[in-house]
């Protein structure tokens, strides 16, 4: 290796040159996303689509691989979607958000790996739909969805559209939520049930 990429590699991945990166992200997102709160990040390993309608509160980070669509436009359909992230939210890797209508996420919420909530999906299960192929068949959602505060979303869960997760609840790995759930609620399962409540009196 010669004493040029040797220098080059140092440059490359030292911390100093790792901090200009980050914060050259940070001020993109800073200019970009319609709100972006103070000490937030996003990863390198990102997709983002439409910024503009996606709102991001402080203290918000994610590990790689961080998707979030917000589709105001597919086939011959607009929409007005909107993406609202609270404060201290905190994402492991593979975390997959997408709407055409509303998806909000609380403050203090925790999520695992490979996470997948959409307000959305190809068709409404109709058969005129099937007869068209999944790719062309028009978006369609059943409902917004809400993630309020202090909610723990284990590894491998999905959300679907018109679902609504009280505060304070445990989603178990690899659930799919088709439904709603008040607060201090514990699930899992496929589709995904109630376990426990977890009461302060018990």
């Amino acid at each position: 290796m010669s004493v040029l990429v040797k220098v080059l590699y140092k440059i490359l991945n030292s911390e100093a040159y790792k901090a200009y990166k980050q914060n050259k992200l940070d001020y993109w997102a800073k200019t970009n996303f319609k709100t972006f709160g103070t000490n937030s990040t996003i990863p390198e390993e990102h997709w983002i689509k439409n910024p503009k309608y996606i709102s991001i509160g402080k203290n918000f980070s994610s590990l790689f691989n961080l998707r979030l669509e917000a589709w105001d436009h597919f086939q011959e359909e607009n929409f007005n979607p909107e993406i609202i992230i609270g404060d201290n939210v905190i994402l492991n890797s593979d975390v997959h958000i997408g709407a055409i209508n509303k998806i909000t996420i609380g403050n203090n919420v925790l999520m695992a790996s490979r996470i997948y909530i959409s307000d959305h999906s190809h068709g409404d299960i109709s058969v005129v739909d099937i007869e068209k192929v999944p790719a062309h068949r028009p978006l369609h959602s059943k409902g917004p969805i809400e993630i309020k505060d202090n909610v723990w979303i284990g590894e491998g869960v999905c959300i679907l559209p018109g679902v609504t997760i009280g505060e304070n609840c445990i989603i178990g790995a690899n659930a799919v939520v088709n439904k709603s759930f008040p607060k201090n609620s514990v699930i899992a399962g496929i589709p995904a049930k109630l376990i426990k409540t977890l009461d302060k009196t018990t």
